[in-house]
């Protein structure tokens, strides 16, 4: 079981170092080259068919009973959650939206106090506060410095973390009784039925002439990596990890974005999100660091 764990929280840090990358290079294709809605309609079409292939090797019934939590998992985890994120991110900063998404741990933990009966542990409780010190010095304090910041934008995504905070917790039990890839085969079934009728009117109004190769690879990392692999990482951590540990990792994000804004602008001459950093959130990213370390150091100690 040990040996699960550390893979689980290998594959965690895969995950968000792929998300956090996320933030800048879907970011660059919005809403220039492709609408939020559009985007959301390829990523879950296209994430949804890989992972019904791989379904076709599993064969697994579902109970009558699991399909309403199922659809509830797609409209939580899928369709809300990713709406809100795509059109949050369209609207403000990659750093601020990354920030922002911090607050899923702390989401995460009261949703499982209240619904799988999760017990908070001191260590546990130290990291998240820790942690959520360091996200909300950054909130703060990016809003009152110059940059991309926007309200609207910032309410949409952290809706978007309630809502994915949500799904983390009402998907564990199905994690447990049935194979990962029969759970997010339906989960993304579902999630693409209920986003349709949303996404479709994007993609009808795309102009895929006016994509560039730069634009196409964008759309693959965003579509493949940060929903395929990316969702598969956390599929399989939640079968040894509880939900709030994955959560926890969330905390990576707004590292990995803000060290690739530093990349862009002093490598790439690409200013435009430079004027997001400042010396608070430097600070603030070495909190959320270590609210990481002791919520993962104390969750290989309770052996989940």
């Amino acid at each position: 079981m040990s040996k699960n764990i550390t893979k689980a929280h290998f594959a965690l840090l895969g995950a968000n170092l792929i998300y956090g990358a996320n933030y800048l290079i879907a970011k660059g294709v919005m809403p220039d080259k492709i609408e939020p809605s559009a985007f959301v309609f390829l990523r879950v079409l296209v994430a949804g068919i890989l992972f019904w292939i791989i379904k076709l090797f599993v064969k697994e019934k579902i109970d009558k009973k699991d399909y309403v939590r199922l659809l509830f998992c797609g409209l939580f985890g899928i369709a809300t959650n990713q709406l809100l994120f795509f059109h949050g991110l369209n609207l403000t900063s990659p750093i601020d939206a990354s920030i922002i998404t911090t607050s899923i741990p702390v989401l995460v933990v009261i949703f499982s106090a209240f619904i799988l009966k999760e017990k908070i542990t001191s260590n546990k409780l130290l990291g998240i506060s820790i942690g959520a010190i360091g996200a909300i010095l950054l909130v703060l304090y990016g809003n009152k410095s110059e940059g991309t910041s926007s309200v609207l934008g910032n309410i949409f995504i952290f809706m978007n973390a309630c809502s994915y905070a949500f799904y983390l917790v009402i998907v564990k039990p199905l994690m447990l009784k049935y194979n990962s890839f029969t759970v997010i085969s339906y989960v993304f079934l579902f999630g693409f039925i209920l986003m349709f009728p949303i996404g479709i009117q994007g993609i009808l109004t795309t102009d895929f002439s006016a994509f560039t190769t730069s634009t196409y690879l964008s759309i693959t990392y965003v579509v493949v990596g940060t929903t395929f692999l990316a969702y598969l990482f956390n599929i399989y951590s939640l079968k040894y990890v509880s939900p709030s540990v994955n959560g926890s990792y969330v905390y990576l994000q707004p590292v990995i974005s803000f060290l690739l804004v530093i990349f862009y602008a002093s490598v790439l001459n690409n200013t435009a999100y430079a004027q997001d950093i400042n010396l608070v959130k430097i600070i603030s990213c070495f909190l959320v660091i270590i609210g990481v370390f002791l919520i993962s150091k104390s969750s290989k100690k309770k052996s989940i």
